[in-house]
């Protein structure tokens, strides 16, 4: 980080300052076994679900499609009569 001080680079001062300041974030960051990997992989999910329904529908429909979705597990396909089940039913 010392050799980023003595450059010419303004960005690169901004992010080592960000990174010196929270210093002992950075390295429990880097050091711990704990990720929330699997929690954005879901929001990643069901923010593309959003974009695919952009202006077709509205909240209740949204949630039965991303309630769908995590009702199974990944590797076994909801088929085509499973999902008109499901999105027959109401849910509250």
């Amino acid at each position: 980080m010392t050799v980023t001080r003595t450059e010419d680079l303004p960005g690169l001062h901004t992010f080592t300052h960000g990174l010196e300041k929270d210093w002992d974030a950075v390295v429990q960051g880097l050091t711990t076994c704990w990720n929330s990997g699997p929690v954005e992989g879901r929001v990643n999910h069901i923010k593309m679900i959003k974009r695919q329904m952009f202006g077709r529908a509205k909240f209740p429909l949204l949630r039965k499609r991303v309630l769908l979705t995590a009702a199974r597990p990944s590797a076994q396909p909801v088929t085509a009569e499973q999902a008109r089940q499901f999105l027959s039913t109401d849910i509250e």
